[in-house]
C-alpha cells in the first residue's frame, strides 16, 4: 500500500494501525458510561457555553445520542480509519482526527439556530477523514449506506450536498459540524497532495 511519510517524496510503507481501535475503544467506553450518568452533559457542545467551557470541543467527539448512532459512527470510522491511519501515520492520522472534530463543533457553533441545544458525535472526525481520503484515493470505493458502490470522492461530494442541504431544513442532524470536518479533511489532504508533488495515492 502506498503511504505518505515524512519529506518530499511519495514512499512505500505500510504503518500499523492502533489509534483507530484505540479510539473506537474510549468512545464505547464513554458511551456506557454516558448511559450510566447523568453527568455526560456537561461535556456535551453547548455553542452558548463552549467559549467558558472550552473542553466541550473535544469531549461532545466521544459523545453519541444513543445505539444507532454510536454503532453507524463506529463502523463508518472503523473502515475509513484503518485506511487514513495506514496512509497519513499515527501523528498525521490523530492530529486530522481531533482537528476536525474540533472544527466541526465550530461549524455546528456556527450554523445552529438555538445556541443551547448541544451535539454531541464523533461525525465531525469522520467527516476529517473521509475529506482527506476523497483527494488523496478518489478512485477508493465505498459503499453508501452499505449498497451504492461510490468512489470515495463521489461519496464526499454526495454527503457534502446532502449536509448543504440540510443547512436549510433543520432535521436534528448537526450538517454545519459535518461540513467544518470534511473541509478540514479535504484541506490536509490538498496540502499533503501539493508537498508531495503527486497528483492522489493511486489504488
Amino acid at each position: 500500500m502506498n503511504s505518505l511519510v515524512g519529506g518530499d517524496v511519495l514512499m512505500y510503507t505500510h504503518y500499523p494501525v492502533k489509534w483507530t481501535y484505540i479510539l473506537i475503544a474510549v468512545t464505547v467506553v464513554a458511551f456506557i458510561m454516558q448511559n450510566a450518568t447523568d453527568a455526560w452533559i456537561y461535556f456535551a457542545f453547548f455553542p452558548a457555553y463552549a467559549l467558558q467551557d472550552p473542553w466541550m470541543f473535544v469531549t461532545s467527539i466521544f459523545l453519541h445520542s444513543g445505539f444507532d448512532h454510536i454503532l453507524f459512527n463506529m463502523i463508518a470510522l472503523f473502515f475509513f480509519g484503518i485506511y487514513a491511519e495506514r496512509l497519513l501515520g499515527a501523528r498525521v492520522f490523530l492530529t486530522l482526527y481531533f482537528v476536525a472534530g474540533i472544527v466541526g463543533n465550530l461549524g455546528y457553533m456556527l450554523t445552529a439556530s438555538d445556541p443551547t441545544v448541544p451535539a454531541i458525535g464523533a461525525s465531525g472526525a469522520i467527516y476529517g477523514l473521509m475529506g482527506a481520503l476523497a483527494v488523496l484515493t478518489p478512485r477508493l470505493m465505498v459503499f453508501i449506506y452499505g449498497l451504492i458502490p461510490l468512489p470515495m470522492v463521489g461519496a464526499a461530494a454526495l454527503y457534502a450536498l446532502l449536509d448543504f442541504a440540510g443547512l436549510f431544513a433543520p432535521t436534528g442532524i448537526a450538517h454545519g459540524a459535518h461540513l467544518g470536518g470534511l473541509v478540514v479533511g479535504v484541506a490536509l489532504g490538498l496540502y499533503i497532495r501539493g508537498r508531495f508533488r503527486v497528483a492522489y495515492v493511486y489504488q
